[in-house]
Parts: C-alpha cells; structure tokens; sequence
C-alpha cells in the first residue's frame, strides 16, 4: 500500500489551438504554472531516455585517449515537438556500487537496451512531468565514463562543467553508435544537486565558474577536502583515506582498479599523511579558494550533527558566499550526514520544486524574497531567519577559572589574583565518552570547567573557538577541546545519523513507469533523553598552532597561544543545566593519529577563555547566570 502525496494545484492540461484558417497548428508546447509552480502535464512512462557520452579534454588514467563522461539523460516527449527544458545533473561516483539514497538505489538496466530502466532518488519522478530533463552523470573515473578517480582532483572536478558545455553546445558528444548528439531542445539552464561527494561536485562545479549554470544544491558535501580528511595539522581520516576511497567507488571493475593503481600510488605519495600539513597537494581539492568565480546561486543543507562531512564546511562556504554576495539558500537541520528527503521531507520537496522553478523555469514564485535560512537549534524545532549565524549573535568570552583537583569554574571575567595554571597528561586511548564523564571528579588526563546551573535558556548560534595559553613537555602536543550541556535533555539521537526508517505504506513523489517508481519508506526521527550531551568538539596540533601549512616544533615549557575552533553549532542549553568545557590531548575517535610520546600539557588558566557566539550576546549570558566574578 502507497501513500499519494499531493503535489499541488489540479494538473492543467497544455492548450491546444485551432486557429481560424484551413490548416490546423498545434501550438508549441511549453510548462504549465499554476499557484507558482509549474504542474505534471507532461508523461514519464513515455518520456524520451537517452545515453550520450560527452568529450573531456584529459587523460586522467595516462592510455593516451582524452576521457570521456557516460550520461543518463530522460526528458519529456514534448522536448522532441518543440518544448525547450532545463536540465537538473546529479553527478556521482556511487551510481554502480554504493548507490544513492538511504535506501541505496543503483542505476538498473532491466532489459539490456542500453537505456537506463530505473533511476536513482525521485528526481526523475517528480520533475520530468513538470518539463525538466534529468542527468545522471557517471563521475570520470567510474561506471559507464571511462578514466580514473582522483578524489576531488582537478579531472573530478571538471565532470560537472564538461556535461554544461555540451549541454549549451560548446562540447561534443556521441550516443552508443559513435553518432553525434546535440542537446537542441535544452533552454540553456543547469542545475546540479547531490549528497556528499556529490554535493562537493556541484560545489566544484559553480567554483568553476561554467556559464550555463544556474543553481546548485550540494547537500552535506566536503567543499575542502583538507579540512575533511584533517583537523588543524592532524590527520582525522587515516593514512591513505584518498586511495581507499578510490577503491570503493571503483569496487565494481576490478580492470580499472589494477590501470589506476599508478595514480592512486601517486596521490598516496602526496597527500602528507606523515605529517597532515595543508600543502599544494590540496589546493585543487578546496573550493574555497574559487568562491570568487561562482556564477550559480546556491542552496546549501548540511546536517549540525554531521560527523562524517562536518559541519564546517557549510559555515566556511556559507561566509565565502556572504562574502560574494552569491544569491544563496540554507538549511540546517539536527541531522547527521543525511539528504533533507530522509527528515524534512514534504516541506524539502515543495521548497526544491519552487528553488527549480524560480532558478531554471523563471517562474517568480516569491522564494528568494523569504528568509534565507531554516535553522532547527532544537529536535523538530525549526525557525526561519534572515542570516546564519543567527542575527542579534554576538561573541562572548567564558574564561576558564582553574580548580583545584576537580572541576574549575567558567565565569565572564577572568579569575583575580596571579595567573594559576593546570596540568594534564594527554592520554591517547581515552575515549570521549570518558573525557566528558563524571567532570566533577579529579582525572589526570583532562582538565573540566562548569557553569553553574543556568537560570534560563541560553542559544548559541556559530563556532565556538576555545583559546588556550598552554605548553608541553615536549616539542610536540595535541589539544582537543569539547563544548557539553550537562542536565537532562531530549536529543536527536547520533545513531544513524538521526533517522530510522519505518514499515510501509511508501510516500510517493512524482509518478512512475513500469520499471521505476517515486516511493520511499517514511522516516522517523531517533529522539533520545540524555543527561550529557557532547554539543561540539574541535582539535588542533600544537606543531600548527600559526599555520597548518608551516608546521613549528613547540619548544619544552614554552607557553603559547593555542586557538581550537570547535566545530559550528547551533543549539540552546536549557534552564537548570550546566555548560561544561573539557581540555583534553589526543581525541581518539575524532584524530586518527597519536603522538608517539605522552606530553604533559599546562594550561595558563587566568587568560584562557571559550568564545561562544551567544544569541544576545553578554547580556543573554549574564541572564542565563553565567557569573560576572
């Protein structure tokens, strides 16, 4: 049994016109809107599905023969009498091994014809009745395109636009029988969206600039690829992530594996992970650097929760596209690394839909004259605001007040008297859930600080950065540093990114063909009561405490400054809870190195401090009973 969501307004059929003269003409066909969104008059069991193979202009995989991309492409019957569609790409390495979706779907040729038969996620479903065409693009280096993956190199990067060149007739493309293909019925406008690394294409693909495209959506993608496989100077991802993740999205073709073996041997040799440093290696990997060239307007989703893509990647993006004055959209919701399709469901669908047509139909539905972001600080809490972070935030320095053997204070000046200092032992088997238990009771290798309990609800919204004076014993040390609510509170569970899926009836989007449907199982959220809970973390190398491009030996009992920003959050600590900071070495489980000696580090606790970016700033925490002395 099937749940029908509806789709909007009653369908309106295409107008047909019988001028006054003998011969009768058919007018040209063209979208319906109707309530500010365009309507399911066009077919999808009989729509046009087509595979074309488009010209790159590199070897990545060095057989002397330039790479070419396979794409998927399925558009409406009227695109052939006349109908002028954009085209919505999701471009991807996961269409033959991973697949896409929380349910896993995979690019299916049922009847051998060549033609695609099933289509991954609902995009086809929902959109080519309302006169978009699709692309599902192989990623170069995997399935149907030929060449090797590289992991966001320079070759990667180029999938997207290659498709738009061709796409507004600058490339050229052949179908199965080498014959050419020219996308004559396509209006000239581009979209891209994924999830993750294909999230991180759509991004790479606007840094490039291309001109035909209109919009992305990159869904919780790593748009650095330094800061996802690193921390502030410290490997996170393990020795060699890149080559491993190259060999799982190649999983299905054994053959290409032993040709890129050369390549991936190279990249491994490249990428430092003997040492973590940000060098030229990643620059083609960061799109930062590119925000400038960005033509395309942009709507950014990231899950606050995300421990797999963090969530610094969209606050980085989002102030780059601030910075560029880049037409742009966010949401950010309490889910982990997780499509908004799997936990806002209708309410992602209708605001999609109208991000399309606003963006490649021209249909001025009002969407860019409502707030520019959809913030939940609390589980199925949402809120619409003009910016992120929140208007009205404003950065408050909670100083670090030393204890004596248990837990020492936070307070919004710092302690009187001469400077006090604190001593830890960096522990590189301590898990987190240790480091954060039971703060008030002495523990030689961490360092707590606790609020008293709060007298009312206090809202962060932005990146917290806890700034030490500290040494080490040696000429090396890790600093990690955890921001927790301690007191009862409901969360969205960090289990499976927050979201379980339920028993049927499937909710259906779009409509279907024999072979191919809309419908997915519900979801749910996981809520669960907590009386603790890690709101965020951050980890820096003493070694780069100026540059994590430019690594400096620290020197034995030298003080420095040491500056930790944690990751990007916004939450609010309840009323009758304690804000806790704990100052810990190693982070096992967020650091995949360790040091190979433990370094005893002391804290000059007169002048340490945590920013938080409070909503309401001083006053809002002098009124949450943060204490003034």
């Amino acid at each position: 049994m099937r749940t029908i969501i509806p789709v909007g307004a009653v369908m309106v059929m295409l107008a047909v016109t019988t001028p006054a003269i003998a011969a009768e003409r058919v007018e040209t066909p063209t979208v319906t809107v109707a309530d500010g969104v365009t309507q399911p008059v066009f077919g999808y069991a009989d729509a046009i599905r087509e595979r074309v193979w488009v010209d790159t202009d590199f070897d990545s995989d060095r057989d002397g023969i330039k790479d070419v991309v396979r794409v998927d492409l399925i558009r409406p019957a009227a695109t052939e009498q006349g109908l002028k569609a954009p085209v919505i790409i999701d471009n991807s390495p996961y269409y033959t091994t991973l697949g896409r979706g929380n349910e896993s779907e995979l690019k299916v040729d049922t009847d051998g014809d060549g033609l695609l038969d099933r289509w991954p996620l609902f995009y086809d479903n929902y959109f080519v009745p309302r006169g978009y065409a699709i692309a599902l693009v192989d990623m170069v280096g995997t399935a149907g395109s030929t060449g090797c993956p590289t992991i966001q190199g320079a070759n990667e990067n180029a999938t997207g636009p290659v498709v738009v060149d061709w796409l507004n007739g600058r490339r050229n493309a052949h179908d199965s029988n080498g014959d050419p293909v020219v996308a004559d019925w396509h209006n000239g406008k581009s979209g891209m969206i994924g999830k993750s690394y294909d999230g991180s294409l759509a991004m790479a693909a606007a840094a490039s600039g291309v001109d035909g495209l209109s919009t992305v959506v990159p869904i919780s993608g790593p748009y650095n690829y330094y800061d996802y496989t690193r921390g502030n100077g410290i490997v996170t991802r393990g020795n060699n992530y890149l080559g491993s993740l190259a060999r799982t999205i190649t999983a299905d073709d054994s053959a290409r594996q032993t040709k890129c073996a050369p390549v991936w041997n190279e990249i491994a040799a490249d990428d430092g992970d003997e040492h973590g440093d940000y060098t030229p290696f990643w620059h083609e990997r960061n799109y930062l650097d590119d925000a400038a060239k960005i033509k395309a307007s942009v709507f950014l989703v990231h899950g606050i929760q995300d421990d797999n893509v963090r969530a610094d990647h969209f606050s980085k993006f989002w102030q780059a596209l601030k910075t560029y004055d880049v037409p742009r959209k966010l949401w950010v919701g309490r889910v982990g690394h997780i499509d908004p399709f799997e936990f806002r469901r209708e309410v992602w669908v209708d605001t999609l839909h109208r991000w399309f047509d606003y963006w490649l139909q021209g249909i001025d539905n009002g969407i860019m004259s409502e707030p520019g972001v959809d913030v939940e600080p609390s589980v199925g809490v949402w809120e619409q605001h003009a910016d992120w972070p929140i208007p009205g935030t404003g950065n408050v320095n909670v100083w670090l007040r030393s204890g004596a053997d248990s837990a020492g204070d936070l307070a919004l000046t710092p302690a009187m008297g001469a400077p006090t200092t604190r001593t830890f032992t960096d522990n590189p088997s301590q898990t987190e859930a240790a480091m954060i238990s039971n703060p008030d009771q002495p523990d030689g290798n961490r360092l707590a600080f606790l609020s008293p309990p709060l007298t009312e609800d206090l809202r962060i919204s932005g990146t917290p950065v806890v700034n030490l004076t500290a040494s080490s014993s040696l000429d090396e040390a890790y600093f990690g540093a955890i921001l927790v609510e301690y007191g009862p509170s409901t969360q969205n569970s960090r289990s499976g990114d927050g979201v379980l899926q339920t028993t049927l009836p499937e909710q259906c989007y779009g409509e279907s063909s024999p072979a191919d449907d809309g419908c997915y199982r519900p979801i749910a959220y996981r809520p669960t009561d907590v009386t603790q809970w890690r709101v965020t973390k951050g980890i820096r190398d003493g070694q780069n405490r100026d540059s994590v491009a430019a690594p400096e030996p620290m020197t034995p009992g030298t003080m420095y400054d040491i500056s930790i920003p944690l990751l990007p959050e916004d939450y609010v600590f309840s009323a009758g809870n304690r804000i806790g900071v704990i100052i810990v070495g190693s982070y096992r489980s967020y650091s995949a190195e360790t040091l190979a000696s433990r370094p005893d580090v002391t804290v000059n606790t007169k002048v340490s401090h945590l920013s938080l970016p409070v909503l309401g700033g001083q006053q809002a925490a002098r009124r949450a009973g943060i204490p003034q002395r």
